[in-house]
């Protein structure tokens, strides 16, 4: 393994480090204080990302997206973490694989319009009561006598539910059996609900779904029927090592890189903070722990490139990596002092933003659990290229 950057994967940084400085930056405090981002900076900045060849790249370059390896992807989705969540959405584009199954109408009707940022999708697992246990859903799909799909149930916490025309819903279709379906706004029986006002990642709307006798034909259904969970949990593996360990990676440097900087520059009896121990040991631990699951981002991307089963690795990644940065982000408050707590400067919008990492995409807690209980079985080294 060799995890030394080349020349295109530098100029692939610089170049989203610059966009996201030149174009992104500008936007957060808005973004912050209103919780909203405005239609005319949305388009400016998917307009500027496409430019740049910077939107879907997780997708294959014959469709028109990036066609990046998984370790390229997770490269680019480090860099992402040092902006919004509402940003990164807006202008690199949130394309999920489940859309790769698409074939024959589908591809023309969603997956290239997804790719090509004409349409917009979200993916609906989670309800009311099913949240880290994503086949407990209750949401079902059954036939009626014309033989089409009838869509019962509801979603909540649905990240992008304002800006999407389309949603990717998991149903049941039998007793112990999942499907997955491509379902577009504004169908009959399907209403939106209210957004969740939430702590932190403000700007991103969590929407509540209700679909009520939902008449769908035979063309959304995505993949093969019954496979709706592997494709779930397929989209959740992606989406917990680039969306969550990746990114959580790229806001601990961030944070960390301004709590540098303050201890730095800030002055307590006469002495730059940063020359006390207590406060170099936050500052050590900060960087020994972005470090340490970056590595871990990075083995587990390049493992996937391998062909290799990543299952494991992931969920080591998404506890380490969320984690560490609810940590860093709590040292930055602590060296920052009463200007870390106060609205003036970012770091306790990070703090907020921080949280949630921890139970999106399945809580730490369920994490701990695959990795123990693969541990008992296996040993403590989990992944042996010898095997």
């Amino acid at each position: 393994m060799d995890f030394a950057l080349n020349d295109e994967q530098k100029m692939m940084i610089d170049t989203i480090r610059r966009f996201i400085a030149e174009e992104l930056h500008p936007l957060e405090d808005a973004l912050e204080n209103t919780g909203a981002l405005p239609d005319a900076d949305a388009r400016r900045i998917h307009a500027k990302a496409k430019e740049l060849g910077l939107f879907a790249l997780n997708m294959p370059a014959e469709l028109g997206g990036g066609g990046l390896s998984n370790l390229d992807r997770i490269i680019c989705e480090e860099q992402f973490g040092h902006t919004s969540d509402m940003l990164i959405r807006r202008a690199f584009g949130n394309v999920y694989e489940p859309l790769l199954h698409c074939k024959g109408e589908q591809i023309e009707r969603w997956l290239k319009p997804a790719v090509e940022g004409t349409r917009t999708c979200a993916i609906t697992i989670t309800e009311s009561g099913a949240g880290s246990d994503a086949a407990g859903i209750k949401t079902h799909a059954k036939r009626n006598s014309e033989g089409q799909w009838v869509l019962n149930g509801s979603k909540h916490f649905i990240s992008d539910g304002v800006w999407s025309d389309f949603f990717l819903v998991s149903a049941k279709t039998g007793e112990k059996e999942i499907s997955m379906f491509m379902v577009d706004k504004g169908l009959p029986g399907f209403t939106v609900g209210k957004d969740q006002a939430m702590m932190g990642i403000r700007g991103t709307p969590h929407l509540e779904l209700f679909f009520d006798n939902v008449v769908l034909d035979d063309a959304t259904l995505l993949g093969e029927q019954g496979q709706g969970f592997k494709l779930a949990m397929g989209a959740l593996n992606v989406v917990r090592l680039a969306q969550v360990g990746a990114r959580a990676v790229g806001k601990a440097t961030h944070v960390c890189e301004l709590m540098l900087n303050y201890a730095n520059d800030r002055k307590q009896f006469n002495t730059k903070i940063g020359d006390f121990q207590m406060v170099q040991q936050m500052l050590a631990d900060s960087v020994i722990e972005i470090n340490a699951a970056r590595w871990m981002v990075y083995h587990a991307a390049w493992m996937l490139d391998q062909g290799l089963d990543a299952r494991e690795q992931i969920a080591m990644v998404k506890v380490h990596a969320a984690e560490t940065l609810g940590r860093v982000v709590d040292r930055a408050v602590q060296v920052f002092g009463g200007m870390g707590f106060c609205k003036e400067l970012p770091i306790e919008r990070y703090y907020r933003d921080a949280r949630i990492y921890r139970i999106f995409d399945g809580t730490s807690e369920i994490h701990r659990g695959v990795i123990a209980k693969s541990a008992l079985k296996k040993g403590a080294v989990l992944f042996d290229v010898n095997r």
